[in-house]
């Protein structure tokens, strides 16, 4: 993993304001609220405090410029989008520098996030361009339409704020609806940039539009736009809490969400498998961007049998993993995104190890930053057991067989990403067909991310998928016709 060799001027902070047809512009309160550095401590920007009003006002910009982006023919829709991909690769200095502020990210996932999101643009246009209709309908006397929706909300992450800020704004734009980004508190220069982006690209005024707000008004910005007539859509991607809570107020007002959620991924390592391999894998998916990430490597599950082995040879591999500042050289674990994260992931660790787990690595906290922690011989009476941790944390779980990794793996209200490692392939595939997961990956880590499948997950880790035929739903109406001749 590597770090950001540049050393950045620690003293500029940017000013971070609404995106509405076509232009940056204060919010109508004028207010603005900060967002601080999770290494230094400084303001990485000050951020407009967008309210009720700017998102009623967004909503019918968005609403008056849906029939023109939505009658615009698919393939010039793939002209401008393809554009913002090009212009992603130009733009990733000042992508590195807003993740570097606002999240601490180190460059690889840098690198990580922009080639995931022009992926996801490729991925979207791909998909749209499939279902274009060509039919002549003259000549039919019954066919079905496949039609944009209308207004999409979308909701968008701190954790991978490129990659997800592009997922969510990127398939309802291409199947020609206008999207209202609402960023995150915690990443709102780096969403502000995919925004602009896209406007430089050529995604016209009014097709896309951002709205950025303090903490404690993202209730009435959230359900303000959802309330909203014109808004026929909503995606989210965070945490199950918030997740259960936008959901309950889309079905007040009959709106359909795609809710990609929380995550406890579970890594199997079978008494045959490759123990190099699944250590290295392991560790990439436990502990990249602070295992910050949704489908992280929340839960390693080992055969007994291999167990001494494999968590020597993991924990000799992760004792090497320096935690700091992401600026400075050799450094693989930055911050965690704020200090209340921090707090709850010191207090999940001390919980384990005060009911019997193994402390192999980690537990040194600085402020906000937190060295890799492998927990061993974790049981159903910690917190641990079945909380996500979303930090640099991973727990080991000892069974005594394939079936009994399954019902651990399962025994979980999350089923989002789940990986097995075993030289015995048939039995991988019986073994992911059984577990609860959205997503299964044999022979390779949790944080695998392929745009043109489907991702989402099961139980608590929500409903509704990106990317694949399944994505083409969340973002389209299909309508019946039938023509009769007149007697």
């Amino acid at each position: 993993m590597a770090t950001h060799s540049a050393t950045m001027n620690l003293t500029e902070a940017a000013s971070i304001k609404l995106f509405v047809d076509g232009a940056f512009v204060p919010a109508s309160s004028g207010d603005y609220f900060q967002r601080l550095d999770p290494s230094t401590g400084l303001v990485a920007s000050h951020v407009a405090c967008g309210r009720k009003e700017d998102a009623e006002y967004m909503a019918a910009i968005a609403a008056s410029s849906f029939p023109a982006w939505s009658n615009t023919h698919v393939t010039e829709r793939a002209v401008i989008l393809r554009r913002a991909a090009t212009l992603m690769t130009q733009y990733k200095a000042r992508f590195a520098d807003c993740m570097l502020r606002e999240i601490g990210a180190i460059s690889d996932w840098v690198d990580f996030n922009i080639n995931t999101a022009t992926d996801t643009i490729e991925a979207a246009i791909s998909l749209a361009l499939s279902y274009q209709d060509t039919t002549d309908h003259a000549l039919l006397d019954s066919y079905t339409l496949r039609q944009p929706a209308g207004v999409c909300l979308a909701i968008a992450p701190w954790n991978a704020p490129v990659a997800l800020a592009m997922r969510a704004v990127i398939f309802p734009l291409a199947f020609g609806n206008c999207v209202i980004l609402k960023a995150s508190e915690l990443s709102p220069a780096t969403h502000s940039l995919v925004v602009e982006v896209l406007h430089e690209a050529g995604v016209p005024r009014g097709a896309i539009a951002m709205i950025s707000n303090a903490p404690e008004h993202s209730e009435e910005v959230i359900t303000t736009l959802i309330a909203n007539p014109a808004v026929r859509r909503v995606n989210f991607t965070g945490s199950t809490r918030i997740g259960k809570i936008i959901a309950g107020i889309a079905a007040q007002h009959l709106k359909r969400c795609l809710l990609e959620l929380g995550g406890k991924s579970p890594l199997i390592v079978l008494k045959d498998a490759n123990l190099e391999l699944a250590t290295d894998e392991a560790i990439y998916g436990a502990f990249l961007n602070q295992g910050q990430i949704c489908m992280a490597t929340d839960r390693i599950i080992v055969d007994r049998a291999i167990a001494d082995e494999f968590v020597s040879l993991l924990k000799t591999k992760v004792s090497h993993l320096i935690t700091g500042d992401p600026r400075q050289e050799g450094v693989n674990i930055g911050p965690v995104a704020s200090p209340s994260i921090a707090a709850r992931l010191s207090a999940l660790i001390e919980d384990a190890i005060e009911k019997g787990a193994t402390l192999l690595t980690g537990m040194a906290r600085r402020d906000q930053f937190i060295d890799a922690t492998l927990l061993d011989h974790i049981t159903p009476m910690m917190r641990i057991y079945s909380e996500e941790c979303f930090g640099p944390i991973a727990g080991i779980y000892r069974v005594d067989s394939y079936e009994e990794a399954i019902t651990v793996a399962n025994n979980c209200e999350y089923g989002l990403a789940a990986a097995i490692f075993t030289n015995d392939l048939q039995l991988a595939k019986k073994i992911a067909e059984r577990l609860e997961s959205g997503m299964c990956h044999i022979n390779s880590t949790t944080l695998k991310d392929d745009p043109s499948m489907p991702f989402g997950g099961l139980k608590s880790s929500g409903y509704g998928r990106f990317g694949g035929d399944a994505c083409v739903d969340e973002f389209t109406e299909i309508r019946w016709v039938t023509v009769a001749s007149p007697p």
